[in-house]
């Protein structure tokens, strides 16, 4: 039997969910001639201004139904950046306390402001033993959020299907940067279980073994080395990556990333992340085949972050520079190709 918190628990997700909203389609403006419309799906009005809070909300959920946090247990998982502050933002709402654990130079300041406490560690890999170890200490639940978005119940909540509730049809593609894989993962069953004929794109930075492991069949490929650009990017094959539902990785340079992402701004006036500047990338990679092919239809992105914050990363010259990313010839493209805005 469930009990009394938990039933109570899961109402106040389900509650929560259902005051969210659905998340607005933004256009994006491309040139008429080309038949091809462009739809950002902009997960940024998320409570938490993110892609990560549906994951967060679902992997709560169905940890409470399956008995591994109940009232008071303190959750555990190793992650920073979006999802550390997902997770501590529903760690707040259902009153249980919270630890992240996440490399040495990330920040933390999210997950505080909400209540949650960091624990940094060094070397950057060591992070999951830390999060196993530092759960079985304090009696808490690991959530493993890697992992356990391979599995993940969505409960009719996933992004794929409220996207399709709100599109007149089926894209062309549909583009999405891979962390977990969850996503990518949902928007891929949907398509086949409706037999749809839109094809799934993931757009892949720098250092990730996402495109390197999807072209070649190898699911336990890794390249050891972080992904520069937040949200996105693996440093290994993620167990909630299914390469059998993507029908093609896009790679982007990260400076492109970057150039990408200013774009997005200037066009939307949202301060968005690099995360969203890859997906933009690779979707105009795509829009330009279909261009070139004379094939005319849809084709949809996601805004997964953006932000005030981002004002001081990925569009602050000082901090492109600082990490060798020279944007300017990709944004001399984009101008090339889109003009001005």
């Amino acid at each position: 039997m469930i009990s009394r918190w938990a039933a109570e628990a899961v109402a106040r997700l389900d509650r929560e969910r259902a005051q969210a909203g659905t998340t607005p389609l933004r256009g994006f403006p491309l040139p008429r001639a080309w038949g091809v419309r462009l739809r950002l799906k902009d997960e940024s009005a998320q409570p938490t201004g993110g892609l990560k809070h549906r994951l967060a909300r679902a992997l709560f959920a169905q940890a409470i139904t399956s008995g591994h946090i109940t009232e008071g247990t303190t959750v555990v998982d190793a992650t920073g950046g979006p999802m550390a502050v997902a997770e501590a933002w529903f760690a707040r709402l259902l009153g249980l306390p919270y630890i992240a654990v996440m490399p040495k130079k990330s920040s933390g300041a999210g997950v505080e402001r909400l209540g949650g406490t960091c624990r940094h560690v060094d070397p950057p890999l060591a992070v999951y033993e830390e999060a196993a170890r530092l759960s079985d200490e304090v009696g808490g639940h690991y959530l493993d959020h890697y992992r356990s978005a391979a599995a993940v119940d969505w409960r009719g909540a996933s992004l794929a299907d409220e996207l399709f509730g709100q599109l007149d049809g089926c894209p062309r593609w549909i583009v999405a940067g891979a962390g977990t894989g969850a996503t990518s993962a949902a928007i891929g069953r949907h398509l086949r279980a409706h037999g749809l004929p839109g094809g799934l794109a993931v757009a892949d930075p720098e250092n990730s073994a996402y495109f390197p492991g999807w072209a070649t069949g190898a699911p336990d490929y890794a390249t050891g080395m972080p992904s520069r650009i937040e949200g996105v990017g693996r440093p290994r094959m993620e167990p909630a990556f299914d390469s059998a539902l993507v029908d093609l990785v896009v790679p982007v340079p990260d400076a492109a990333s970057v150039a990408a992402a200013r774009y997005v701004r200037r066009v939307t006036g949202l301060a968005v992340g690099p995360a969203t500047g890859t997906n933009l990338w690779a979707a105009l990679e795509l829009i330009t085949r279909m261009r070139d092919r004379g094939e005319r239809g849809d084709v949809v992105s996601v805004i997964g972050d953006a932000g005030e914050r981002h004002l001081a990363t990925c569009h602050d010259d000082a901090w492109a520079a600082a990490r060798g990313l020279d944007w300017r010839p990709y944004a001399e493209r984009l101008h090339d190709l889109l003009g001005e805005v």
